[in-house]
């Protein structure tokens, strides 16, 4: 299930809890808060691997441009060599096998900025995400702790 979704679910189930008078706290439904709770427990780790193979995909094109790249130099230097004719002849050829190196190293660049890029904010969404996770349970904590010091001075 997406995270967002989760989250979306998460702040509804809030916005339908009812207040409690006179504090900044609300009832909830115990049993749809620690099922949403489970849910994000199994939908973070997907997020998590998700990011994971995005950056092995992006490693696995890297990886193949870079074959393609040393393959196409092989190729090129090769037919270089057996070219044994004229001055304009060879130099065409250099020319060329210049542009197809160039071209490649282009391409090498280009997919691998593509792929950083993509990795890169990928990331970052799953950062924001999970401070988000972590401040609202952090505000949760916080409330329950202030409780509990209420309930615990007016016992005494």
């Amino acid at each position: 299930m997406d995270i967002l979704h989760l989250v979306d679910r998460l702040e509804e189930l809030f916005n339908q809890s009812r207040p409690i008078w006179f504090t900044h706290n609300v009832i909830v439904d115990e049993d749809r808060m620690l099922d949403l709770i489970d849910q994000m427990r199994v939908a973070i780790p997907e997020e998590v691997k998700k990011a994971q193979q995005v950056l092995a995909q992006r490693d696995r094109i890297l990886a193949q441009a870079q074959e393609e790249a040393n393959r196409m130099l092989v190729i090129t230097r090769e037919k270089c060599d057996q070219m044994v004719e004229r001055d304009a002849i060879v130099q065409e050829a250099r020319v060329r096998a210049e542009a197809i190196i160039s071209q490649a190293r282009s391409d090498i660049y280009t997919t691998r900025q593509d792929a950083d890029e993509y990795a890169v904010n990928t990331l970052r969404r799953l950062e924001m995400e999970l401070e988000r996770f972590l401040n609202q349970v952090r505000n949760g904590i916080s409330v329950l702790q202030s409780e509990k010091g209420q309930i615990e001075q007016k016992n005494e």
